[in-house]
């Protein structure tokens, strides 16, 4: 059986975060570095997600680092949108994921190399998804007694900062986006 390893906190932590596509990815890299953003490297994911009542469950696996369960639930919306998630370390990440397609079943896997970079307590993600392309992602985390004014203003700052258009945001996850490219 999996090992995992379960946070304390009762309450699911809590993000307002904002996704689009990036049509300069070197802009991109330059505008973080020029906002002073500290460059955290690069990670090397993939997520699987599997078939779920409410919300999204997936387990990513990353190089070089242990794996975890994420479950999240976050409107569709092209817009900055509040997502509330849990994260669980996951010590036997291939017997847990045998475990879970056996009886959830997975629907998709995204495989991507991310930059991260973290501003003003927002983590900005530069993120090149195999099959899909270059895409932006902000995520400003929320403390629990928020009123998540602060972390809007934020995301709100990086948007204008990188000129993201309407048209550039994206109200769906990468799954489900590369569902849709085959």
């Amino acid at each position: 059986m999996a090992a995992i390893r379960v946070a304390n906190s009762p309450e699911p932590r809590r993000n307002v975060e904002l996704k689009a596509r990036d049509g300069d990815r070197a802009q991109s890299l330059a505008l973080c570095e020029a906002l002073g953003a500290d460059d955290r490297g690069e990670l090397i994911q993939r997520d699987t997600y599997f078939n779920v009542a409410t919300g999204r469950l997936k387990l990513r696996e990353e190089r070089d680092a242990a794996a975890h369960l994420i479950s999240y639930v976050r409107a569709d919306e092209p817009q900055e949108r509040l997502s509330r998630y849990r994260i669980v370390e996951v010590e036997d990440a291939e017997g847990l994921k045998a475990a879970l397609s056996e009886s959830l079943g997975a629907w998709a896997v995204v495989s991507k190399r991310r930059r991260l970079f973290l501003w003003r307590d927002v983590r900005i993600h530069l993120d090149r998804v195999d099959g899909l392309g270059d895409f932006l992602e902000f995520e400003a985390v929320a403390p629990e007694q928020s009123d998540l004014a602060d972390e809007r203003q934020k995301v709100q700052q990086l948007r204008e900062a990188f000129g993201i258009r309407s048209e550039d945001l994206l109200d769906r996850s990468y799954a489900d986006l590369i569902l849709g490219a085959r």
